[in-house]
């Protein structure tokens, strides 16, 4: 029976010993740049646009030609919009706060051996500056300039030296200086990609691309109201994330009063804005297993769903102008076509935030999961459809094409250039008509006026 016991002891003892130089060797892995955190997937909007098309790492150019099936070989495209997020970017200063506050409580009482402890200490500098402020980087220049040149490619009939010199692609951007400079740097590799130096001025337009502040119904229900994210609170005080604290006091042997969830959420931004913006796979990843990963999005992920889409009504609504705008436009391509075949407007290209596109999605009922997300399903949503890292990378696209076709207009769309089906049509390019049909309510409705205005009865 002792005998037994002390066999058993052992077997456990070997084990923990195991599981702990396991965790020092993921620990010990230096910053490399031609490695990928093992977390990358769980950046939620802090993650890259080549997470999501990952070809794209071998080939930055790439198209995917055969996910998109026309109805017909005789369909020629027409038209196209593109409603694209500001490219990769900075941390806002809030962010570079907490950043610097994590990055000197770790220098300054974080005890552990752990090598990465050793690496941050010894090797890594807190480089981030509270001016830097959200303001693009290189790689979301990259970003946007490559995004481009791969609509060229996608749309070689569309977006032609002749539709630049003759003023039939038009270009939009939120005024933000990430998205002003999103926009130049799209018109610089569409110069680049087409071989031409033409003029093509930007216009800045927040009604459109920042609708959002504009809409009082909103900044009131949700934005400036605390208890509107109220499942974000709970699960932030949740077992979950609680545990996923005390694991992160654990590894850097400091008292669990020491680590808060601004902590864990500076930890994880140090290890997303390393790899998003130098690429790097840097020691602060190795701070999180993949369990803690999948916590910190679910986290970003809440507040996304309360926030931006189906957690409340008016998120949705405060999109109706962008909406209407899209299919105003797109019926005047229609008429055009109609009347003469003279598309006046080839391209429009739009370029907003994260905040810009999640909302217009969830107004067009798309990756709606069939259980709203909340504090307590976790465990129960881990293949949720709502993945904000999945829908709204940085350089996230929500591409709108027109097709002529033998049998009419019809209409394809696509995010992050791979093809949607819309709720309630089973057609993956269906006719233009039956697309309004299907959104009739919207059409005849979602007046941004009356859904924004507060009611003080």
């Amino acid at each position: 029976m002792v005998k037994q016991v002390v066999t058993t002891i052992c077997f456990i003892l070997f084990h923990c010993i195991i599981s702990y130089w396991a965790f020092l060797s993921s620990c010990s892995v230096h910053s490399s740049a031609k490695t990928i955190p093992a977390i990358a997937r769980y950046f939620g909007t802090k993650g890259r646009y080549e997470e999501v098309n990952p070809y794209l790492i071998d080939d930055i150019l790439a198209i995917n030609n055969s996910l998109v099936t026309l109805p017909s070989l005789k369909c020629n495209a027409i038209h196209l919009t593109a409603v694209i997020r500001h490219g990769t970017r900075f941390p806002t200063t809030k962010n570079i706060q907490k950043m610097r506050e994590f990055y000197n409580l770790v220098v300054r009482d974080a005890s552990g051996n752990l090598n990465c402890l050793w690496e941050i200490k010894s090797n890594w500098k807190m480089w981030y500056r509270d001016e830097m402020d959200g303001r693009l980087v290189d790689k979301g220049r990259e970003d946007h300039k490559h995004l481009a040149q791969r609509l060229i490619r996608w749309f070689p009939s569309l977006l032609t030296k002749d539709n630049l010199r003759h003023g039939r692609v038009k270009l939009i951007t939120s005024s933000k200086h990430r998205c002003v400079n999103s926009t130049i740097a799209f018109r610089a590799g569409l110069m680049e990609g087409l071989k031409t130096q033409v003029e093509l001025e930007h216009a800045v337009n927040d009604t459109l691309m920042r609708y959002f502040d504009q809409c009082e119904r909103f900044v009131k229900e949700v934005e400036k109201n605390k208890s509107a994210l109220e499942e974000v609170k709970c699960f932030i005080e949740g077992p979950e994330m609680k545990r996923t604290m005390e694991k992160m006091a654990d590894r850097l042997e400091v008292p669990y009063a020491s680590i808060t969830d601004n902590s864990v959420e500076a930890a994880f931004y140090l290890c997303a804005y390393e790899f998003t913006i130098n690429g790097l796979n840097s020691p602060w990843c190795q701070l999180f297993d993949e369990v803690d990963a999948q916590v910190m999005e679910y986290a970003g992920d809440l507040k996304q769903y309360w926030k931006r889409s189906y957690g409340h009504e008016i998120n949705s609504k405060s999109s109706c102008i962008l909406f209407h705008d899209l299919f105003h436009r797109l019926d005047r391509v229609v008429a055009q076509i109609k009347s003469n075949g003279v598309v006046s407007e080839v391209v429009t290209v739009q370029v907003g935030h994260a905040e810009t596109l999640i909302p217009l999605l969830t107004l067009l009922e798309l990756f709606k999961d069939d259980i709203p997300l909340n504090s307590t399903n976790f465990a129960t949503q881990q293949n949720r459809i709502f993945r904000s890292g999945h829908i709204v990378p940085y350089a996230a696209n929500l591409l709108v094409v027109l097709y002529q076709c033998p049998d009419g207009i019809r209409m394809g769309m696509r995010l992050n250039e791979k093809p949607l089906t819309l709720p309630g049509l089973s057609d993956p390019v269906p006719l233009y008509e039956d697309v309004k049909m299907h959104y009739s309510a919207l059409l005849g409705g979602c007046d941004q006026e009356t859904v924004c205005k507060i009611n003080n009865s």
